[in-house]
């Protein structure tokens, strides 16, 4: 029996999206809940299930295409097997590929969401296997076997050697050059949209102090031990900003608020989305209600986005909403820097490295563990008194950190 596979409910006000790639190919053995394909939206990639278990019987559309929500994307023959089953390819999915002008080599290549996420989840040199898909790209199932073939300690098949340059082409001292044009995947074209929406619409400005690290590295490696033994969980610092931030939006409300038509809008929660880095790109999950929670429950629910982002699991609800963004641009070595601000949002705090530096202290030159923080805001609702102010009381909150517990 034939049954067609539709483009499942993508979340709230999510209609539509583009498919990244078929994991299951025509004449392929399909199992029930066993992902088929890779489907990107504005905000995540997710993995279309199939229902029932068979043969995939067709593809009825390509990779690339943009499909709404119902749509029919595949056929598989329920019941049947993989071995009597005649491949039936769709004329959409048949078209040819333009010709590259190299063979992409498994460090250069460009991998769908499905191998970034087996890349990530194993830990292998996706510049070490040999791709057996189209054009030499490296598919999940190469992954797969490389992970198994590292686990035993074999070595992993190589990838195939660059041609050489032909006698006939030109001298060059810098050897052959090349280029590769891959499209923006469905979330990377929105994050440009939103960025870019914020740049032209908000009166963007950006207010800097710098932190002093001790006291709250000072109180992490006294209680990280028994915070993680109590909790389960590792004490970050994410946990201490978060706090920090949840004090400086109560005190300066337009903080936490946007603007809607010619009205603001103000929260009497706090909301804040906390950017980490995904396969595909910088997603924003949301810690509901963080000025009602503790430390622990805050660093469980970061490090839980943390792990699904690179899963390719959060859902859209993870990161619907949101009323202040907290970015950590210091993991990836960041001195300081402007970030901008996640609409409708109207603020968002920029943490960086931290790095011992100079300072005075009782009119003495001391050595101390400092963090530039940046507070990027909409000028059109914060006044520059209200921003300085925040980030005053979130640096004020960093350096003692007992004014969390008696909000201070």
């Amino acid at each position: 029996m034939a049954t067609e596979i539709k483009v499942p409910a993508l979340g709230e006000s999510v209609t539509e999206g583009t498919i990244a790639e078929w994991l299951k190919q025509p004449g392929e053995a399909v199992a029930a809940d066993e992902a088929i394909c890779s489907l990107e939206t504005d905000k995540v990639a997710v993995d279309v299930p199939s229902p029932v278990a068979g043969v995939m019987s067709e593809h009825r559309v390509a990779v690339g295409d943009t499909v709404e929500v119902g749509a029919v994307i595949a056929v598989i023959d329920e019941g049947a097997s993989a071995a009597t089953a005649a491949p039936a390819v769709a004329a959409k999915a048949d078209t040819p590929a333009p010709a590259a002008t190299e063979e992409p080599s498994g460090a250069a290549q460009t991998m769908s969401p499905a191998v970034r996420r087996a890349v990530l989840e194993h830990g292998v040199d996706p510049s070490t296997i040999k791709g057996t898909g189209k054009d030499g790209r490296l598919t999940k199932e190469d992954v797969l076997a490389a992970a198994e073939a590292k686990a035993k300690g074999t070595p992993a098949p190589a990838p195939a050697p660059a041609p050489a340059p032909s006698a006939a082409a030109p001298a060059s001292t810098g050897g052959a050059r090349g280029e590769e044009r891959v499209k923006m995947t469905r979330m990377r074209q929105t994050i440009a949209k939103r960025l870019k929406s914020a740049q032209d619409n908000a009166a963007l400005l950006t207010t800097f102090n710098d932190c002093d690290m001790s006291a709250v590295m000072e109180a992490r490696d006294k209680y990280k031990d028994l915070f993680a033994k109590k909790h389960d969980i590792r004490l970050g610092f994410m946990g201490f900003f978060a706090k920090a931030a949840c004090l400086a939006l109560k005190d300066v409300p337009s903080v936490n608020a946007y603007i809607e038509g010619d009205e603001i809008v103000y929260h009497d929660y706090v909301d804040i989305s906390v950017a980490v880095s995904a396969p595909n790109g910088l997603v924003v999950p949301v810690i509901r209600d963080a000025d009602k929670k503790g430390f622990a429950r805050i660093e469980q629910d970061i490090a839980d986005f943390g792990k699904r982002a690179k899963e390719g699991t959060l859902k859209m609800e993870d990161m619907t909403g949101g009323t202040f963004t907290i970015s950590n641009g210091g993991v990836f070595g960041s001195l300081m820097s402007t970030p901008i601000i996640n609409p409708p949002q109207s603020a968002v705090l920029g943490l960086h490295r931290i790095e011992d530096r100079p300072v005075v202290r009782n009119g003495e030159i001391v050595i101390r563990p400092m963090m530039y923080l940046a507070l990027s805001y909409d000028h059109r609702l914060i006044d520059g008194r209200e921003a300085v102010t925040a980030l005053k009381i979130i640096k004020e909150a960093i350096e003692d950190p007992t004014r969390m517990l008696i909000d201070l």
